[in-house]
């Protein structure tokens, strides 16, 4: 990166604060844009989508061109991971994704050792093609998903409301599952290392099914293994940022908040933003404006915007959504948002 060209972004990450914040949107690149549906039907899967390196790089820069927005996140999807270990993954088209089933401990034995990085490689070469495009104040974030998270598609071979299938392979087998988890913690390291040696300025953590752990359980499987992974990524690439997201936590954000190397947490749409902020103890926070305000528009927007402003001003905060932005999303709604963010807001 150039001299004296640090993206806005990073230098919250680091815990410092100027004017209006920097803002970018979870699922940014997607259906919401008619340029994106455009480049979607030129392959037949999602999971193709995904592979191909130009047409990834093409959706990562899209929303960027349009909006100008402070950071590009890499167009890819969390269920990279358990497909480079070998499971079955497809996307069903109006159900999501759908895997084979892992039902018993027997059938861990048929994933990998290790993560194929040949089969990851379109990924890694989709990042530097963007970051080759990117202006220098742009930040590029790479992810990928919490081991808990992918593990609840790995058991339940699809999402499911409660997570109950992992839960209860959690329960019932106790030392499998957090076998499957160790494999995931080591695949989520490399594949969150080999991203930033592609390019990434930052990579996010995202752990979307936290919230249906109990307090134990999520310490178990949730904070711990994120933990791991945030260090093991900090000790290999130390300047580089790292964000948390476990959603839909509530109070059970403040054993997240005490990772070190985690510098920045995502807050989900129903976090309490100023006891975050107080328990946060001074760590840069990110989101959590509803989705279904920037679908609204208007003055609800405006009302949510000015909110989150007003909760966050003399913070290091990085405006983003509570979760993914919603596919019917007026283009009109992000632009005003948008505008009212950098002008201050109210």
């Amino acid at each position: 990166m150039k001299p004296g060209m640090t993206p806005k972004l990073l230098s919250v990450l680091d815990g410092r604060t100027s004017g209006p914040p920097p803002i970018w949107l979870m699922r940014q690149a997607g259906r919401y844009l008619p340029e994106y549906l455009a480049i979607r039907a030129q392959t037949k899967s999602f999971l193709e989508f995904c592979y191909n390196s130009e047409l990834a790089i093409e959706a990562t820069l899209q929303p960027i061109r349009r909006f100008g927005f402070d950071a590009a996140i890499i167009f890819s999807d969390i269920l990279v991971i358990p497909d480079a270990l070998g499971q079955d993954v497809r996307f069903e088209v109006g159900e999501g994704p759908r895997l084979a089933a892992i039902e018993t401990p027997d059938q861990l034995k048929g994933l990998a050792s290790t993560l194929d990085l040949d089969h990851l490689a379109p990924v890694y070469r989709a990042i530097a093609g963007v970051r080759a495009s990117l202006a220098p104040d742009v930040a590029l974030i790479g992810f990928c998903g919490a081991p808990w998270t992918l593990a609840t598609y790995m058991i339940a071979g699809r999402g499911t409301p409660d997570q109950a299938p992992a839960r209860l392979f959690a329960y019932r087998h106790p030392e499998a599952f957090s076998q499957l988890i160790d494999k995931l913690v080591d695949a989520a390291v490399v594949h969150l290392s080999a991203q930033i040696e592609a390019g990434a300025d930052a990579v996010q953590i995202f752990d979307s099914w936290a919230g249906s752990l109990p307090a134990g359980e999520l310490e178990v499987w949730s904070v711990r293994p994120i933990q791991r992974i945030a260090e093991a990524v900090k000790a290999r690439h130390p300047q580089t940022k790292i964000i948390g997201f476990p959603r839909a936590v509530g109070e059970q954000l403040l054993p997240f908040t005490q990772i070190a190397a985690l510098d920045g947490l995502s807050l989900d749409t129903t976090a309490d933003r100023r006891w975050a902020r107080q328990v946060a103890g001074g760590k840069p926070l990110q989101g959590n404006l509803d989705p279904l305000a920037i679908l609204a528009g208007g003055a609800a927007l405006d009302r949510a915007i000015d909110s989150i402003l007003e909760d966050f001003a003399s913070y290091p905060h990085i405006f983003n959504l509570g979760h993914g932005i919603l596919p019917p999303t007026p283009i009109a709604n992000v632009e005003r948002l948008i505008s009212k963010v950098r002008s201050g807001g109210r």
